[in-house]
Protein backbone atom coordinates (compact mmCIF):
# COMPACT_ATOMS: atom_id res chain seq x y z
CA UNK A 1 0.00 0.00 0.00
CA UNK A 2 1.44 2.97 -1.20
CA UNK A 3 0.82 6.35 1.01
CA UNK A 4 1.14 10.01 0.31
CA UNK A 5 0.53 12.58 2.85
CA UNK A 6 -0.38 16.03 2.28
CA UNK A 7 0.86 18.22 4.85
CA UNK A 8 3.27 17.85 8.30
CA UNK A 9 2.44 18.22 11.53
CA UNK A 10 3.39 16.55 14.74
CA UNK A 11 0.66 14.24 13.75
CA UNK A 12 1.51 13.31 10.54
CA UNK A 13 4.95 12.31 11.76
CA UNK A 14 3.52 10.42 14.49
CA UNK A 15 2.18 8.24 11.47
CA UNK A 16 4.74 7.89 9.69
CA UNK A 17 6.80 6.70 12.44
CA UNK A 18 4.57 4.51 13.30
CA UNK A 19 3.99 3.33 9.64
CA UNK A 20 7.36 2.53 9.76
CA UNK A 21 7.81 0.95 12.99
CA UNK A 22 5.11 -1.36 11.90
CA UNK A 23 6.54 -2.65 8.80
CA UNK A 24 5.67 -0.12 5.59
CA UNK A 25 8.16 0.32 3.67
CA UNK A 26 9.71 4.12 3.61
CA UNK A 27 9.58 3.83 -0.44
CA UNK A 28 6.10 3.47 -0.30
CA UNK A 29 5.82 6.32 2.26
CA UNK A 30 5.35 10.01 -0.08
CA UNK A 31 5.10 13.60 1.55
CA UNK A 32 4.16 16.85 -0.20
CA UNK A 33 5.75 19.58 2.08
CA UNK A 34 6.08 23.20 1.41
CA UNK A 35 9.23 23.83 3.30
CA UNK A 36 12.51 23.01 2.03
CA UNK A 37 13.35 22.73 5.99
CA UNK A 38 10.41 20.09 6.77
CA UNK A 39 11.38 17.97 3.72
CA UNK A 40 14.99 17.60 4.38
CA UNK A 41 13.65 16.91 8.17
CA UNK A 42 11.51 13.92 6.89
CA UNK A 43 13.99 12.52 4.65
CA UNK A 44 16.86 12.67 7.32
CA UNK A 45 14.35 11.04 10.00
CA UNK A 46 12.36 8.94 7.98
CA UNK A 47 14.33 8.18 4.72
CA UNK A 48 10.55 9.11 3.14
CA UNK A 49 10.40 10.09 -0.48
CA UNK A 50 9.40 14.45 -0.33
CA UNK A 51 7.88 16.46 -3.00
CA UNK A 52 7.30 19.93 -2.77
CA UNK A 53 4.24 20.34 -4.39
CA UNK A 54 1.46 17.72 -5.47
CA UNK A 55 2.55 16.65 -8.74
CA UNK A 56 1.33 13.78 -10.76
CA UNK A 57 4.32 11.65 -9.17
CA UNK A 58 3.75 12.77 -5.74
CA UNK A 59 0.16 11.91 -6.10
CA UNK A 60 1.32 8.15 -7.62
CA UNK A 61 0.00 6.22 -4.58
CA UNK A 62 -3.17 3.83 -3.26
CA UNK A 63 -4.11 6.69 -0.24
CA UNK A 64 -3.70 10.06 0.47
CA UNK A 65 -3.37 11.11 4.14
CA UNK A 66 -4.64 15.23 4.12
CA UNK A 67 -2.80 16.44 7.05
CA UNK A 68 -3.26 20.26 6.85
CA UNK A 69 -5.46 22.78 9.19
CA UNK A 70 -9.27 23.04 8.97
CA UNK A 71 -9.00 26.27 7.42
CA UNK A 72 -6.27 25.62 5.15
CA UNK A 73 -8.02 22.39 3.88
CA UNK A 74 -10.35 24.27 0.81
CA UNK A 75 -7.40 25.48 -0.79
CA UNK A 76 -5.18 22.21 -0.51
CA UNK A 77 -7.75 20.15 -1.65
CA UNK A 78 -7.59 22.38 -5.46
CA UNK A 79 -4.23 20.94 -6.86
CA UNK A 80 -5.88 17.22 -6.34
CA UNK A 81 -8.90 17.40 -8.59
CA UNK A 82 -6.84 16.20 -11.62
CA UNK A 83 -4.73 14.04 -9.81
CA UNK A 84 -7.51 11.76 -7.74
CA UNK A 85 -8.84 8.90 -10.05
CA UNK A 86 -9.39 5.56 -7.61
CA UNK A 87 -7.28 6.96 -4.64
CA UNK A 88 -8.70 6.62 -0.75
CA UNK A 89 -8.53 10.33 0.62
CA UNK A 90 -8.25 10.12 4.88
CA UNK A 91 -8.59 13.45 5.96
CA UNK A 92 -7.21 13.98 10.08
CA UNK A 93 -8.45 17.70 9.96
CA UNK A 94 -10.79 18.24 12.92
CA UNK A 95 -14.52 19.26 12.65
CA UNK A 96 -14.32 18.96 8.95
CA UNK A 97 -16.88 16.85 7.39
CA UNK A 98 -16.90 14.43 5.15
CA UNK A 99 -19.55 16.68 2.36
CA UNK A 100 -17.46 19.39 2.77
CA UNK A 101 -14.45 17.52 1.85
CA UNK A 102 -15.61 15.49 -1.13
CA UNK A 103 -17.32 18.72 -2.97
CA UNK A 104 -13.81 20.42 -2.44
CA UNK A 105 -12.48 17.82 -3.99
CA UNK A 106 -14.65 17.96 -6.86
CA UNK A 107 -17.41 15.77 -5.37
CA UNK A 108 -14.87 12.90 -5.23
CA UNK A 109 -16.58 9.93 -2.97
CA UNK A 110 -13.53 7.67 -1.49
CA UNK A 111 -13.51 9.76 1.52
CA UNK A 112 -12.89 8.90 4.95
CA UNK A 113 -12.66 11.00 7.66
CA UNK A 114 -10.57 10.26 11.03
CA UNK A 115 -10.34 11.76 14.62
CA UNK A 116 -7.35 11.07 16.10
CA UNK A 117 -6.07 12.15 19.44
CA UNK A 118 -2.74 13.36 20.82
CA UNK A 119 -2.12 10.07 22.22
CA UNK A 120 -0.89 8.84 18.71
CA UNK A 121 2.07 10.92 19.70
CA UNK A 122 3.59 7.89 21.58
CA UNK A 123 1.23 5.62 19.29
CA UNK A 124 -1.55 5.20 22.18
CA UNK A 125 -4.19 6.69 20.68
CA UNK A 126 -7.53 6.02 19.99
CA UNK A 127 -8.93 7.11 16.37
CA UNK A 128 -12.30 7.24 15.22
CA UNK A 129 -13.09 6.60 11.56
CA UNK A 130 -16.19 7.38 9.52
CA UNK A 131 -16.94 7.08 5.88
CA UNK A 132 -18.87 7.99 2.74
CA UNK A 133 -20.72 5.20 1.13
CA UNK A 134 -18.44 4.71 -2.05
CA UNK A 135 -15.31 3.52 0.31
CA UNK A 136 -14.74 -0.11 0.05
CA UNK A 137 -14.80 -2.54 2.57
CA UNK A 138 -11.16 -3.66 1.36
CA UNK A 139 -10.27 0.53 1.58
CA UNK A 140 -11.84 0.53 4.88
CA UNK A 141 -9.44 -2.19 5.94
CA UNK A 142 -6.95 0.41 4.28
CA UNK A 143 -7.68 2.88 6.65
CA UNK A 144 -7.34 1.18 9.56
CA UNK A 145 -3.87 -0.29 8.87
CA UNK A 146 -2.48 2.93 8.36
CA UNK A 147 -4.07 4.54 11.32
CA UNK A 148 -3.89 1.77 13.94
CA UNK A 149 -0.07 2.82 13.20
CA UNK A 150 -0.49 4.88 16.33
CA UNK A 151 -3.38 3.10 18.31
CA UNK A 152 -6.70 1.50 17.95
CA UNK A 153 -9.44 2.55 15.84
CA UNK A 154 -13.20 2.65 16.02
CA UNK A 155 -15.45 2.85 12.91
CA UNK A 156 -18.44 5.19 14.11
CA UNK A 157 -21.97 4.60 11.34
CA UNK A 158 -23.26 7.39 11.20
CA UNK A 159 -21.10 11.06 10.75
CA UNK A 160 -22.92 12.85 12.93
CA UNK A 161 -21.75 11.27 16.35
CA UNK A 162 -18.30 12.22 14.81
CA UNK A 163 -18.52 15.27 17.20
CA UNK A 164 -19.19 12.94 20.08
CA UNK A 165 -15.79 11.50 19.21
CA UNK A 166 -14.41 14.55 19.08
CA UNK A 167 -15.89 15.57 22.48
CA UNK A 168 -15.12 12.14 23.93
CA UNK A 169 -11.81 11.19 23.14
CA UNK A 170 -10.69 13.65 20.95
CA UNK A 171 -11.14 16.59 23.39
CA UNK A 172 -10.41 13.85 26.24
CA UNK A 173 -6.34 14.05 26.92
CA UNK A 174 -7.19 17.29 28.14
CA UNK A 175 -9.76 16.10 30.80
CA UNK A 176 -7.25 13.66 31.81
CA UNK A 177 -4.50 16.46 32.23
CA UNK A 178 -6.72 18.60 34.39
CA UNK A 179 -7.43 15.92 36.68
CA UNK A 180 -4.10 14.94 36.83
CA UNK A 181 -3.02 19.02 37.33
CA UNK A 182 -5.58 19.09 40.07
CA UNK A 183 -4.33 15.74 41.55
CA UNK A 184 -0.74 17.26 42.06
CA UNK A 185 -1.99 20.39 43.30
CA UNK A 186 -3.56 19.03 45.79
CA UNK A 187 -0.41 16.48 46.67
CA UNK A 188 1.19 19.71 47.28
CA UNK A 189 -1.07 21.18 49.12
CA UNK A 190 -0.71 18.17 51.89
CA UNK A 191 3.01 18.45 51.42
CA UNK A 192 4.20 16.20 49.06
CA UNK A 193 6.94 17.14 46.74
CA UNK A 194 6.37 18.11 43.23
CA UNK A 195 8.10 14.90 42.14
CA UNK A 196 6.27 12.80 44.38
CA UNK A 197 2.98 14.20 43.91
CA UNK A 198 3.68 14.14 40.16
CA UNK A 199 4.53 10.27 40.20
CA UNK A 200 2.08 9.28 42.47
CA UNK A 201 -0.90 10.94 40.46
CA UNK A 202 0.42 9.99 36.79
CA UNK A 203 0.96 6.27 38.05
CA UNK A 204 -2.49 6.18 39.71
CA UNK A 205 -4.27 6.90 36.67
CA UNK A 206 -2.34 4.60 34.20
CA UNK A 207 -2.33 1.87 36.64
CA UNK A 208 -6.18 2.96 36.60
CA UNK A 209 -6.84 2.97 33.20
CA UNK A 210 -5.20 -0.42 32.88
CA UNK A 211 -7.30 -2.01 35.13
CA UNK A 212 -10.53 -0.80 33.86
CA UNK A 213 -9.28 -1.92 30.09
CA UNK A 214 -8.62 -5.56 31.16
CA UNK A 215 -11.46 -6.04 33.55
CA UNK A 216 -15.07 -6.92 32.22
CA UNK A 217 -16.77 -5.41 35.30
CA UNK A 218 -18.64 -1.71 34.81
CA UNK A 219 -16.45 1.56 35.56
CA UNK A 220 -18.97 2.00 38.39
CA UNK A 221 -18.53 -1.41 39.92
CA UNK A 222 -14.81 -1.00 40.10
CA UNK A 223 -16.00 2.61 41.70
CA UNK A 224 -17.55 0.64 44.34
CA UNK A 225 -14.99 -1.59 44.70
CA UNK A 226 -12.43 1.31 46.10
CA UNK A 227 -15.24 2.71 48.37
CA UNK A 228 -15.48 1.56 51.71
CA UNK A 229 -18.29 2.55 53.67
CA UNK A 230 -17.53 5.41 55.79
CA UNK A 231 -13.49 5.89 54.99
CA UNK A 232 -11.56 8.18 53.04
CA UNK A 233 -13.01 7.64 49.31
CA UNK A 234 -16.25 7.97 50.30
CA UNK A 235 -15.84 11.26 52.15
CA UNK A 236 -14.21 12.18 48.85
CA UNK A 237 -16.34 11.33 46.35
CA UNK A 238 -19.04 12.72 48.83
CA UNK A 239 -17.49 16.14 48.27
CA UNK A 240 -17.10 15.75 44.83
CA UNK A 241 -20.58 15.11 44.61
CA UNK A 242 -21.98 18.02 46.40
CA UNK A 243 -19.50 20.37 44.55
CA UNK A 244 -21.16 19.15 41.69
CA UNK A 245 -17.75 17.40 39.86
CA UNK A 246 -20.18 14.84 37.74
CA UNK A 247 -22.86 17.30 36.72
CA UNK A 248 -20.04 19.53 35.91
CA UNK A 249 -17.87 17.16 33.89
CA UNK A 250 -20.98 15.69 31.96
CA UNK A 251 -21.73 19.22 31.14
CA UNK A 252 -18.28 19.98 29.89
CA UNK A 253 -18.49 17.19 27.42
CA UNK A 254 -21.70 17.92 25.82
CA UNK A 255 -20.75 21.31 25.34
CA UNK A 256 -17.92 20.24 23.72
CA UNK A 257 -20.20 18.32 21.10
CA UNK A 258 -22.24 21.55 20.05
CA UNK A 259 -18.95 23.40 19.85
CA UNK A 260 -18.12 20.73 17.65
CA UNK A 261 -21.07 20.48 15.62
CA UNK A 262 -20.75 24.47 15.63
CA UNK A 263 -17.28 24.42 13.82
CA UNK A 264 -18.78 21.92 12.07
CA UNK A 265 -20.67 24.46 10.18
CA UNK A 266 -18.17 26.99 10.36
CA UNK A 267 -15.09 24.98 8.51
CA UNK A 268 -17.29 23.92 6.05
CA UNK A 269 -18.24 27.03 4.17
CA UNK A 270 -17.21 28.33 1.31
CA UNK A 271 -17.82 31.70 1.85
Amino acid sequence: MRITFLGGGNMANALIGGLVKTGFSTADIAVIELGAQGRAKLRLVYGVRCYEAPTAAALDCDAVLLSVKPQQMREACVPLLNHLKQQLVISIAAGLRLADVSRWLGGYGKVVRAMPNTPALIGAGITGLCAMPAVSMAERLGAERILQAVGSTLWIADEVHMDAVTAISGSGPAYVFLFIEALQQAARELGLTPAQARQLSIEMVLGSAKLAAQSDEAAGVLRERVTSKGGTTEAALRTMEERGVREGFIAGVLAANVRGRELGDLLGKDD
